[in-house]
């Protein structure tokens, strides 16, 4: 029986997550499978995996031939650089204080980049909530200045029209006052 290490597809249209299982080759894509080893979901970022790493690596010790993405996602999470390090093991090329300390040192450099990338996000994410903010903050300034000169403008015209206003009914009492003195 030929069997695969592939993904198994859930969730919804436009935002699937997936199953990391260990299926008879000749089984449907979401159908029987033999062991559920991991998930794998690609709509976080960066995105989210959880491998039993021990069960995935008996199965490719037993034989079991990883599909081109979970292939991906072995090498991501250094299942495939341990089994390597112990075909290196068995063939005598390496002791296995070496395999170990080869993997501790892969695994302590993949945690970092990790953790860069995730503190990259971050902080990108608020640099961009920074810049919003001032470019929010400099919108409103401008439309406060704009409103406050429409409102000093519009003050200006009531006074204007106001001293109008007082400057005729001035003048038509002026010739009112004439018309009575003569």
């Amino acid at each position: 029986m030929a069997v695969k290490i592939r993904l198994q597809r859930h969730g919804k249209k436009n935002f699937a997550f997936f199953h990391i299982v260990v299926a008879d080759a000749r089984a449907p894509r979401d159908g029987k499978y033999i062991e559920q080893i991991g998930t794998y979901n690609p709509n976080t970022n960066p995105a989210t995996i959880v491998l039993k790493s021990d069960r995935a690596l008996a199965w490719l010790e037993k034989g079991a031939q990883p599909t081109l993405v979970v292939r991906r996602i072995l090498s991501y999470e250094g299942v495939l650089l341990r089994n390597h390090l112990n075909g290196g093991i068995a063939k005598g090329a390496l002791t296995q204080e070496q395999a170990d300390k080869k993997w501790a040192d892969w695994k302590a450099e993949k945690d970092a980049k990790v953790e860069a990338k995730k503190q990259g996000i971050s902080s990108a994410a608020v640099a961009r909530a920074k810049a919003s903010k001032e470019a929010e903050e400099k919108v409103n300034q401008e439309r406060a200045e704009i409103l406050a000169k429409k409102k000093a403008e519009a003050e200006e015209a009531a006074r204007k029209a106001a001293a109008e206003a007082a400057e005729a009914v001035v003048d038509a009492e002026a010739p009112a006052e004439e018309t009575q003195e003569a």
